[in-house]
């Protein structure tokens, strides 16, 4: 049986939405394990005069959990 927890965290960057998309996922898989699927909600930016400053993606991502971990 495999059973999934899902998890909204938010990414930015200065660069772009797929780097902000990278950076939060790279970040959270260092303390979360089994992560298995990201879906995009939301996308957004801060502008400054006619250009973007800052990028921000919303995300949800899934983790399987892991159901023969010892309980201790």
């Amino acid at each position: 049986m495999d059973i999934k927890k899902h998890l909204m965290i938010t990414g930015n960057s200065t660069v772009s939405w797929k780097d902000a998309i990278v950076k939060a996922i790279s970040e959270a898989s260092k303390t979360i394990d089994y992560l298995s699927e990201v879906k995009i909600i939301e996308q957004r930016a801060s502008i400054d005069g006619d250009k973007i400053i800052e990028y921000f993606v919303d995300l949800d991502i899934s983790f399987s959990l892991d159901l023969n971990r010892n309980k201790n």
